[in-house]
């Protein structure tokens, strides 16, 4: 079973990519920030991040940075996907850039987040 770790601090959507990811057969875990997902790679391994871009203590762009510096091989290089309300704030070369892999925008549709995770952990 491939783990998923959701990176959101919307308890709602954080619950809402629960529900629909463990419906697919994804082991989901849940943090609210930054600090949070790089606590969490020190514990276990994933394979894939749902990064939320603003988040507190921590947001997405630079806790993504953090993880494509881990002296982990396989930790710094598992695909990372933004969520994002803010999708316009930021092109794809800058996601690409600064480590991101691709991203969903806000608000979620549920069959492309299904979608592109299916396509990174496949």
């Amino acid at each position: 079973m491939k783990k998923i770790l959701v990176a959101e601090d919307s308890s709602v959507i954080q619950n809402l990519t629960k529900k629909i990811l463990t419906l697919q057969n994804f082991q989901i875990t849940s943090v609210k920030n930054g600090e949070q997902v790089l606590q969490k790679l020190n514990e276990e391994s994933f394979d894939l991040i749902l990064m939320d871009i603003n988040m507190p203590v921590m947001d997405g762009i630079e806790c993504t940075k953090k993880v494509r510096n881990l002296s982990d091989e396989a930790k710094k290089n598992i695909p990372i996907v933004a969520i994002t309300g803010n999708a316009r704030n930021y092109t794809m070369e800058e996601f690409l850039a600064n480590g991101i892999n691709d991203f969903i925008p806000k608000p979620l549709n549920f069959d492309q987040l299904v979608e592109k995770v299916r396509k990174y952990t496949s």
